[in-house]
């Protein structure tokens, strides 16, 4: 059983990080499950299974992506006017992250789509026309591109333009706060720059949604010291955990196969998370049991992962380092 779930999941992230670190493997994968109690593990490769049919995105997946931007499969005929060739010959694409290379990676895919589709490269692009559009593979906390496009609004933006942000996927809260801050900033440089989403999936985390969120939020609180140590530093600093409640039917997730394998995921990462920030004392503050989060809670719990990186929002049980035995080996801008 668990060869045959190894080699399941290997046929799901067999490109992570392709080129840059060793081919992982089955004997990688069981590694990394023989840290948990051998009794659930099993149950969390099965779980694993099932979620990363959706929440990993393979180099394939995300150059399908692309295709399909550029044919109009996935974005909206009012952005286009059902004409891609002359919307996407006038739009201008922006290179301004400073963090990271996943923009000019995703302007490399992007390309060579665009040549394949329409016989027509980036560099014929462009206009006065004032529309932009900015790439990236996932948005989370949104501030990665709150920062780019705060710095491109004060230092380089036309005074009237629209820019598209497009990315694979989007967490509600992250959009919301990155939203909200480029307005700010446009109004504070006495701009207007009107800001568009388009995305495979929205994925919602906002604290107000938490019973239909697609990110861990745990329903229960495991009687485990390292998890009950880490309550107690949230519940004297006056942030006391908030639980999920389990809806009647269950919610139906997009991620995870049943609410079972929710919780269980959920508990286990919970635990195993508290455990890291504990053996792993040089992690960052900020990093939270499951996953990065700069407001004092469990953690972000995000469970999207690429092929080019496993961002901190999600379980350091997937990526924290030695002494722990990462499933995916994080690197860092």
């Amino acid at each position: 059983m668990i060869n045959e779930l190894c080699h399941s999941i290997l046929s799901k992230i067999y490109d992570y990080r392709a080129g840059e670190i060793p081919e992982p493997d089955i004997s990688h994968i069981k590694k990394w499950v023989r840290q948990f109690p051998e009794y659930q593990r099993v149950n969390i490769l099965q779980a694993l299974d099932y979620v990363f049919d959706e929440s990993y995105f393979s180099k394939q997946k995300v150059t399908d992506f692309m295709k399909n931007c550029v044919s109009n499969k996935v974005l909206s005929k009012d952005m286009m006017g059902g004409d891609p060739l002359s919307f996407w010959k006038k739009v201008n694409f922006l290179n301004i992250q400073m963090g990271g290379n996943s923009q000019q990676d995703l302007l490399d895919l992007f390309n060579t789509s665009l040549e394949k589709v329409l016989g027509i490269s980036i560099k014929e692009c462009g206009s006065t026309e004032c529309e932009f559009i900015y790439f990236d593979d996932v948005s989370f906390s949104g501030n990665r591109i709150r920062s780019d496009l705060e710095h491109w609004i004060e230092n380089s933006s036309p005074s009237r333009c629209k820019v598209n942000i497009i990315v694979m996927a989007t967490h509600s809260g992250g959009r919301y706060y990155a939203s909200t801050k480029l307005k700010e900033k446009s109004i504070e440089c006495g701009k207007d720059v009107n800001i568009s989403w388009w995305n495979l999936f929205e994925i919602e985390d906002r604290k107000r949604y938490m019973d239909s969120s697609e990110v861990l939020c745990p329903t229960r609180l495991p009687a485990d010291n390292a998890v009950q140590e880490y309550i107690k530093i949230l519940t004297n600093a006056g942030y006391p955990p908030q639980l999920r409640k389990v809806t009647n039917p269950p919610y139906k997730s997009v991620f995870f196969k049943s609410e079972r394998d929710r919780q269980l995921l959920e508990e286990i990462f919970l635990i195993q998370g508290a455990k890291i920030l504990q053996m792993c004392p040089n992690l960052s503050g900020r990093i939270r049991p499951l996953g990065f989060q700069a407001l004092k809670t469990l953690g972000f719990g995000s469970m999207i992962i690429t092929y080019r990186n496993c961002p901190n929002t999600c379980p350091p049980a997937l990526w924290a380092g030695d002494p722990w035995y990462p499933l995916f080996l994080r690197k860092t801008n």
